[in-house]
């Protein structure tokens, strides 16, 4: 009685702990944190010195006592400390408005479909270490479903690519449960060292992860219909003479470059067709294929898919929060949460 007492004063969040980006929904309020998965430290004090956009405007621009890390790799935790600190940021950060009494909150977060049941109780004793009082955990893709708004309790097949920063997720997705599914670690990260091996190879210049992220968002295209040839100032330095240099790099070679993860991709989706049952092959056929995560907003990606795939695709509206608005939902309808969240570790 208490417990249900407590629950209705909490300030329940739903978080997409993502490879890239982390974003949080507060119930009755949406989505108030959307920050870059990258935390920096003082290495020699331990102390937490920024988090999120702050945090990853300072990569490969540090002196050695500051240390620039990304606490989550394929998806995975791989630094539980520095991920419980980044959490517990967003959560005071969140509480900060309230009453010191406000009890903790529970807390719905989405994993990658691959993770082992170590992996997925590390995520769970990294919340609640956090501040949560409870934690639900569901799959991104399903998480992604709902939040594109797709009737996944229904009879139908719904096909998910979740494309983020760490992981690909495909998922065909029938009366609130995963019918068949693939993970693999190619994924938003892989296409921007696709771009920097490019510029090393080809132009022998060595650039930063985010200038790479930065070529691809302005001119990476898995598929381009228009013929329209882009140009991009590449910036880095000239292993041959360790100097500063720029050379223009276009939107044809960056789609070289990135060719060879983006077939992977699409292999991927092929296999998952191939194992999935005749009747929802049909409603597949039929209804199509949705794109979420940052990844689908590569421009181009939702032809390349078509035309290999013979079946129509589209992006869901903005695909880059489909997964926390899943969670939020969740929130908010309590009977789905229990049919699809994942068993507790606990």
């Amino acid at each position: 009685m208490l417990k249900k007492i407590f629950g209705s004063f909490s300030k329940d969040i739903g978080v997409d702990l993502g490879t890239a980006n982390t974003l949080v929904y507060v119930k009755d309020k949406g989505i108030v944190i959307d920050e870059p998965t990258v935390v920096a430290i003082n290495v020699r004090t331990e102390q937490i010195l920024a988090i999120g956009k702050d945090a990853k405007m300072m990569m490969g621009k540090t002196p050695a006592y500051i240390q620039v890390t990304r606490p989550l790799v394929g998806g995975i935790i791989s630094d539980f400390e520095v991920t419980e600190k980044m959490l517990r940021f967003f959560i005071d950060k969140i509480h900060k408005d309230s009453f010191t009494f406000i009890p903790r909150p529970r807390v719905v977060i989405g994993v990658p479909l691959d993770i082992t049941e170590v992996e997925r109780k590390a995520v769970e004793d990294a919340v609640r270490s956090a501040g949560a009082r409870e934690v639900h955990v569901v799959e991104e893709p399903m998480a992604a479903a709902i939040g594109a708004r797709m009737p996944i309790n229904e009879a139908l097949a719904n096909l998910v690519v979740d494309i983020g920063g760490g992981t690909t997720d495909i998922a065909v997705i029938s009366l609130s449960g995963i019918v068949t599914w693939k993970s693999i670690k190619i994924a938003g990260d892989e296409l921007n060292k696709n771009i920097i091996q490019y510029a090393r190879e080809v132009f022998n210049l060595l650039i930063g992860e985010g200038h790479a992220e930065d070529v691809k968002n302005k001119i990476g295209a898995a598929f381009d219909s228009t013929g329209e040839e882009l140009e991009f100032p590449l910036r880095g330095r000239d292993l041959i003479t360790g100097l500063p240099r720029e050379v223009f790099i276009t939107s044809s070679q960056v789609h070289e470059s990135m060719q060879r993860s983006i077939a992977i991709i699409i292999d991927n989706i092929k296999s998952v067709l191939e194992i999935t049952p005749p009747e929802l092959m049909a409603d597949i056929h039929e209804r199509g294929i949705v794109l979420t995560g940052g990844g689908a907003l590569l421009r181009g990606l939702d032809k390349a898919i078509a035309i290999a795939t013979e079946i129509p695709v589209r992006v869901a509206d903005d695909p880059l929060t489909c997964v926390v608005r899943g969670t939020g939902f969740l929130l908010e309808n309590l009977e789905l949460l229990r049919i699809v969240e994942l068993q507790n570790s606990r």
